[in-house]
């Protein structure tokens, strides 16, 4: 019962918002840093910010941080920070090959237990880039690596001995399947994405295996 209870959660803190969607054709040269503003669902309803900043690299490289809270009542018991950089790999005309890559700290808490988990966030995304306009598929993968529980006294009484600490092996990780696009004016884009959710077994399925987003970037 204990190890059920430890995936559920843990695949709980492997969701959250991901990257939004970014269009490399309008990105201009005097301006380096991005605000981001999201919310969406992905298991609940989920809010996000996020700052970004262009390197002076060709290909263009942006380190990236954001970070999301759920809808509910107590708004920090969880939260998701998430650390990293996305850039071009490959570009052919309009068609541009990009790659997301983050780190992630993930705190989640309920009546039973406290969990602290630190993981990784890794996206593929090709698609088709105009000044004004965007469109493209996602492939990612999303891992909870190391996770800490802390467990509440409620939980001791009905599962005596259970011990506090780190758990290994690595806990809840799910693979996303979708697609964004979005339309960029003036300093902004407004990007809308959506696709699927598959737990790592590729066996199990999430009560809704879907997510959305939508999102604001701003250059300045």
């Amino acid at each position: 019962m204990k190890q059920t209870i430890v995936i559920l959660i843990s695949v709980l803190l492997a969701t959250g918002i991901h990257a939004q969607g970014i269009n490399w054709q309008s990105l201009p040269k005097a301006k380096r840093s991005m605000l981001q503003l999201s919310t969406g669902y992905d298991y609940s309803l989920t809010y996000s910010a996020g700052y970004a900043y262009r390197l002076k690299t060709k290909p263009p490289i942006l380190l990236h941080g954001t970070y999301s809270i759920p809808s509910g009542k107590k708004l920090l018991d969880d939260f998701k920070v998430r650390i990293g950089a996305q850039g071009r790999v490959f570009q052919y005309a309009h068609f541009t090959l990009s790659a997301r890559m983050y780190g992630v700290y993930r705190r989640y808490q309920n009546s039973m237990v406290r969990m602290q988990n630190f993981g990784s966030d890794f996206s593929i995304v090709a698609g088709y880039y105009r000044k004004h306009w965007f469109a493209a598929g996602v492939a990612g993968f999303d891992k909870a690596i190391v996770t800490h529980f802390k467990h509440s006294t409620l939980y001791k009484e009905f599962y005596n001995g259970v011990q506090d600490g780190w758990y290994e092996p690595s806990t809840g990780g799910n693979f996303r399947f979708g697609l964004e696009a979005g339309v960029s004016f003036m300093k902004s884009d407004i990007t809308l994405s959506g696709g699927k959710m598959v737990e790592q077994d590729f066996q199990s399925d999430y009560i809704v295996p879907f997510y959305g987003q939508l999102g604001w970037n701003y250059k300045f």
